[in-house]
């Protein structure tokens, strides 16, 4: 890799150092580098500004340096960055448990707190698993999930995933054999999903699933429908449901959380993502009343053994605490439609193009899908080029913008794409 000239000493003497994500190292373009943010705009060292239209992976719901968020980390900073969570315990951590419980349905009451989306994942199939060892049910080890999903990186939780997903398949022998099922849409794989369910019941802890959206998988959606007969097939044949809320949480389908649209409660829920509004890394596992107590017991050993060295860190808390207080306050719901009808009316265009499979939308969601992408890295750089900052993969470009994002903003981004693929 070479770096673009001129750049700052910290870049040339840093990059190679540095070992980036999904990135072939040898080929890549040299990565862009930022010098600050603000509201949806990434201003790069060379000066010139981006408009951001993915929200930092997902994360920066209410956009960049929001000042309530700002002030409420730095007066945590100021009181107490850090704390360890293992026998002790913080006002910012429980405020945000009972806060967290108290926007979830039913009685999701119990929250342990991670670093990330993907270890959120591994706590939930943990907590599921051990609440069957707990009892004595010692053959119920194995989780159902499907193929489309994406729950995570580490280990545990590619197992999880699709297991053609390009990312993972090159582990597929050292991973823990679990199931994956097609995801019930039609007759012919809700069929399938049930006959699954009758071979391999016995073995199931749990099944898991991303609501309305498989967001990593290719922002494959599915309708609130899809998701009632996976609670009743869980309560069917006794095994939790976890659903992965990490992307699909706090408004980006349009409800606060997804699985409102279909009327359901699930036995764990995921988060993370737009948790703290993009400021620090946090992650939540909410279990209902009923899988916290097959945690109670003399036995110490029945106790879920798994600690973050920066479990609830306040710092983290604190944004999420704040970032919670604006979904209080401002409009974030009524800015998710307005911009899935500007998503909607913008990449309209899109459908005409060659090579453009399919446009879809959902909440702050747009898609457009392509028969293939051969050369991701430089459709990237020819978004930079419009101004835009958007990633593509697999066979998508998407959008997924902060809530608080102008209309001119949304408009380039729009037509940033539509630019892009005309080409």
């Amino acid at each position: 890799m070479t770096a673009p000239s001129p750049t700052p000493d910290w870049y040339q003497q840093g990059l190679p150092h540095i070992w980036l994500p999904y990135s072939q190292m040898q080929t890549i373009s040299p990565p862009i580098a930022a010098a600050a943010t603000h509201g949806s705009r990434i201003t790069l060292t060379d000066g010139r500004e981006l408009i951001d239209g993915v929200a930092a992976w997902w994360t920066a719901c209410h956009g960049y340096n929001h000042p309530h968020i700002r002030t409420c980390v730095q007066h945590q900073l100021e009181t107490m960055p850090h704390v360890m969570f293992g026998g002790m315990v913080h006002e910012p951590g429980l405020r945000l448990a009972k806060r967290l419980c108290d926007r979830l349905p039913g009685d999701l009451e119990r929250v342990f707190f991670t670093d990330s989306g993907s270890v959120s994942v591994e706590v939930a199939m943990k907590m599921a698993i051990q609440s069957r060892l707990n009892k004595g049910e010692t053959r119920r080890t194995r989780i159902l999930a499907f193929r489309g999903g994406y729950h995570g990186d580490t280990l545990a939780t590619m197992a999880v995933c699709d297991p053609e997903e390009g990312m993972h398949h090159l582990y597929g022998d050292v991973l823990a054999q679990q199931i994956i099922a097609p995801l019930p849409c039609d007759d012919a794989s809700t069929q399938a999903f049930h006959a699954i369910l009758e071979r391999h019941a016995h073995e199931l802890a749990a099944i898991l699933v991303e609501p309305l959206v498989q967001g990593a998988g290719g922002m494959l959606f599915h309708a609130p429908e899809v998701l009632r007969p996976l609670r009743e097939a869980a309560d069917r044949y006794d095994v939790l449901l976890i659903l992965d809320e990490i992307f699909t949480g706090f408004g980006r389908t349009g409800t606060f959380f997804a699985c409102e649209q279909a009327g359901i409660v699930p036995d764990i829920i995921t988060l993370s993502k737009a948790l703290t509004g993009g400021t620090m890394a946090l992650a939540a596992t909410v279990a209902r009343r009923h899988v916290f107590e097959a945690f109670l017991s003399d036995n110490p050993e029945h106790a879920l053994m798994h600690g973050p060295t920066f479990m609830a860190n306040p710092l983290a808390c604190a944004s999420a605490n704040a970032s919670l207080d604006l979904f209080d306050t401002e409009p974030r719901l009524e800015q998710v439609a307005t911009i899935n009808t500007a998503l909607t009316d913008g990449l309209k265009a899109c459908r005409t193009l060659p090579g453009v499979r399919d446009v879809r939308t959902l909440g702050a969601i747009g898609v457009v899908e392509l028969d293939r992408i051969s050369n991701p890295d430089r459709l990237r750089q020819a978004f930079i080029a419009q101004g835009c900052w958007v990633r593509p993969f697999r066979n998508i470009v998407y959008l997924t913008p902060a809530f608080t994002i102008s209309e001119s903003e949304l408009h380039t981004l729009t037509r940033g794409i539509h630019t892009v693929l005309s080409a």
